[in-house]
């Protein structure tokens, strides 16, 4: 399971956000997670109420998750298109000359200080 270690790295991220800004408490963190990045929120946020109890900081922090689309840009065609519905076909001309634009990201959009 690598939300664990996705929740340890984010843990880490706040805990020197907060010492740099010296802020005793974080309300919420929300989370950007692309919805072809493998990260499955319901493990995600199991790991987050099982680690954050582990530090005070983030004891009583909300995580938010906000889902990103995938989507798939076309190199013959340039044309983009969802890519959970179409996959690695670009559905405009057929090519399989494709590469993916976003979707794959996890990131922190958004940190709330107390």
């Amino acid at each position: 399971m690598h939300e664990l270690g996705i929740i340890v790295h984010i843990a880490k991220t706040l805990d020197q956000v907060a010492a740099e800004n010296e802020l005793k408490k974080i309300g919420s963190v929300t989370l950007d997670i692309g919805e072809v990045s493998g990260i499955v929120p319901e493990y995600l946020t199991e790991c987050w109420e099982f680690y954050r109890k582990k530090n005070p900081l983030i004891a009583e922090c909300e995580m938010k998750i906000e889902s990103l689309p995938a989507v798939t840009i076309c190199e013959d065609c340039q044309k983009t298109y969802e890519t959970v519905t179409y996959g690695r076909q670009c559905p405009h001309c057929g090519s399989y000359e494709t590469y993916l634009v976003t979707g794959n990201e996890c990131s922190i959009k958004e940190i709330e200080a107390c």
